[in-house]
């Protein structure tokens, strides 16, 4: 524990400036590659601490703090906002028409920032790299392909371990961890289907494709009740049916929209395959003058925590924060797209939630059954985590996981 509590010593006289970092950026939210003021900000905060900083990917940014011999550790933040209006009336609301940081992305870029600022301040007590990675376009599942693909593995050196955290509507003063799938994979797909266009009052000289897209989706509802075995788990939604512009015009074509999370390869390779199906099938039978046309897009992969570091990692939290602070987390139908990162080196990750809700408005609204109703959950407009302890808590969670490796394990139990 000595190593920790020494790097950790000053955290409170760093508070200050990270809350204000936190709440100017979300003051300042900033769409997905177009992170531009947050990478520069990233970039001068990572420079005065004294790491080498790298720009990556249009707006990723990541910062290298070589400290002697031992294992490399990497530490990865978001950056991006969404296309949200912001209805919570903070004082520090966005000032961006349109644009907030509703998932929490500002409490991630404060609190690795924070951490790497003790890091950097704490090079007496920890031997070896610490890489502290800055990514954006997390809500397009573009902005980790793109530094990879922009050369991350070979500027930097290859860790030993992946780490990221994310800022959820749980209880503040809490982390929560789990071994294993802990986030979604994510599809989304257009699907095309086309008719045969006529008038309104002449439906027997058209092929309809708004009926036929109906069955569809009617359908659809049948995949995972049906097509999916029992106790694994899948999600398939229909987000949109566009066709047509006029109630007495059958149109010659309709377009449906759809999202599909799934845990297990095996399973997301059977929903696809149903999916097609079921559409190829139903144009048949409505007689459909083209085959559909199938379109993947923000596409995320599966974060699915390695058992071994899972284990250590939360060791170390309880340890540090106590048991009753640590939590185990459920996995969740979100998709990320972290894991590129680390998959990238071949290395393995863990991935944990952090609690950034009221701790007592969370728990009374667990007793009255209305956490749904009176908890806004990431990406509503009314998404706010309490500054106090959530950066606390963010902040220490990164130094605490990334000396567990470079300061030689901080619990009992843990290997060096």
């Amino acid at each position: 524990m000595g190593n920790v509590q020494e790097v950790l010593a000053g955290l409170d006289g760093e508070l200050g400036w990270i809350r204000d970092t936190y709440q100017d950026l979300h003051r300042n939210p900033e769409l997905s590659l177009e992170e531009h003021r947050t990478a520069r900000l990233t970039e001068e905060r990572l420079t005065a601490f004294g790491f080498r900083v790298l720009r990556l990917g249009g707006t990723g940014v990541v910062g290298v703090l070589e400290n002697g011999a031992g294992p490399v550790v990497l530490a990865r933040a978001d950056m991006d906002a969404l296309p949200v209006t912001e209805a919570t009336g903070l004082p520090y609301s966005s000032a961006v028409p349109g644009v907030m940081h509703a998932c929490g992305h500002d409490v991630h870029v404060s609190t690795l920032l924070g951490a790497a600022k003790l890091m950097a301040d704490g090079r007496g007590s920890w031997s070896g790299t610490y890489i502290a990675l800055f990514q954006p376009a997390e809500e397009v599942g573009a902005g980790s392909k793109a530094m990879v693909d922009d050369g991350l593995a070979a500027k930097v050196p290859r860790p030993d371990v992946a780490l990221a955290q994310h800022v959820m509507p749980l209880p503040a003063g809490t982390v929560s961890t789990t071994a294993g799938p802990v986030l979604s994979a994510g599809d989304s797909l257009r699907i095309t289907v086309y008719g045969k266009g006529a008038h309104g009052s002449m439906p027997h000289m058209a092929v309809d494709p708004v009926v036929l897209a109906s069955a569809i989706v009617l359908r659809l509802q049948t995949v995972v009740s049906r097509e999916v075995q029992p106790g694994e788990s899948a999600v398939v939604t229909v987000g949109a049916l566009n066709a047509g512009t006029k109630s007495n015009i059958i149109p010659d074509r309709a377009e449906l929209l759809l999202n599909i999370r799934t845990y297990r390869s095996q399973v997301r390779s059977t929903v696809l395959a149903a999916i097609e199906r079921i559409v190829r099938g139903e144009c048949l039978a409505a007689e459909s003058p083209r085959e559909p046309e199938f379109e993947y897009y923000d596409q995320f992969p599966l974060t699915d925590n390695d058992s071994a570091v899972t284990s250590r990692v939360t060791d170390a939290f309880t340890v540090h924060f106590g048991a009753g602070a640590v939590d185990k987390a459920s996995p969740q139908t979100a998709s990320e797209d972290f894991s590129h990162i680390p998959d990238a080196f071949g290395v393995p990750y863990t991935f944990w939630l952090l609690g950034g809700t009221d701790a007592a408005a969370y728990a009374e609204a667990v007793r009255n059954g209305s956490v749904k109703s009176d908890i806004p959950a990431n990406h509503s407009p009314f998404f706010a985590p309490v500054l106090d302890p959530t950066l606390s808590m963010g902040v220490q969670a990164h130094v605490v996981a990334a000396l567990d490796w470079l300061a030689g394990g901080s619990g009992a139990g843990i290997r060096p």
